[in-house]
């Protein structure tokens, strides 16, 4: 294990341009902690089994490289809903539960965990507006982006000024789903259709998670893009929660996806 490494997160060439407005993100990997095993090695889940000491250790690492105190890297308790949060301070207790967190003040780093579910940052650069949300499927289904949106409106952001990034999610290749997830989609909308394709099992289809998620960005009035970086795929790089599961694999890693809003 290699601890000396430090953190270094992808990053988007839409929220770099924003970059000189103070505003400062990244999509962590499991690059640059201290933890070992399944969990090697950026592991920042708390909800993990894995030696919480480590946990502590590489979320401050990631606090560290944000340029904010440990307690003002926020994440919530997520449990897949639409539900968002407005933070302006560190949370007094235990995490709340939610799936989406926004700001308007500097220097409280807003993040999401994931490991196969789509992490999704947000900025509106002129009203100096912040988010950060969990989309699995359940999630964007049901509304929480939609919702991260009018939070950051609440706050002063404007829809049409909203840049919105997809990070490294499972990619349709290698997400497979039943007749039960379909006939849901299709049902709620017969367009969707086009989010998916067939797969060699009968009444199985394969899901495109990332371009559904960007979709429904984009209808939402954002500027949308994904990083198209495949959670599966790159083992080297990435936790993820379904080959854990095809591997019979105890546990899991989690990867933090954060944005905060510099002091200018």
């Amino acid at each position: 294990m290699l601890t000396h490494i430090k953190p270094e997160p992808l990053r988007s060439p839409l929220f770099d341009k924003a970059a000189a407005a103070g505003i400062r993100h990244g999509y962590f990997t499991r690059m640059g902690g201290v933890s070992d095993g399944i969990y090697g090695s950026l592991n920042i889940g708390t909800g993990s089994a894995d030696d919480q000491a480590l946990v502590r250790e590489n979320r401050r690492r990631a606090a560290e490289w944000m340029g904010v105190a440990p307690d003002h890297l926020l994440t919530a308790h997520q449990v897949h809903s639409p539900d968002v949060i407005v933070a302006r301070a560190p949370f007094p207790g235990e995490r709340p539960k939610a799936d989406a967190i926004v700001t308007d003040r500097p220097g409280i780093a807003v993040g999401a965990s994931s490991a196969d579910c789509g992490p999704v940052l947000f900025a509106d650069v002129e009203a100096r507006v912040v988010g950060a949300a969990h989309a699995g499927w359940k999630g964007a289904f049901t509304g929480v982006l939609e919702n991260t949106i009018a939070a950051m409106e609440s706050l002063g952001a404007r829809r049409d000024s909203i840049i919105a990034v997809l990070g490294p999610s499972i990619s349709a290749k290698n997400y497979e789903v039943g007749p039960e997830f379909i006939d849901r989609f299709v049902s709620a909308d017969p367009a969707n259709t086009r989010y998916f394709e067939a797969s060699s099992r009968p009444g199985h289809a394969m899901f495109d998670l990332n371009r559904y998620t960007v979709d429904r960005l984009s209808a939402a009035g954002v500027t949308a893009e994904a990083l198209n970086r495949c959670t599966y795929a790159e083992e080297d790089l990435f936790y993820s929660y379904r080959r854990a599961t095809h591997r019979s694999e105890p546990d899991y890693g989690r990867h933090i996806s954060a944005i905060v809003l510099e002091h200018i």
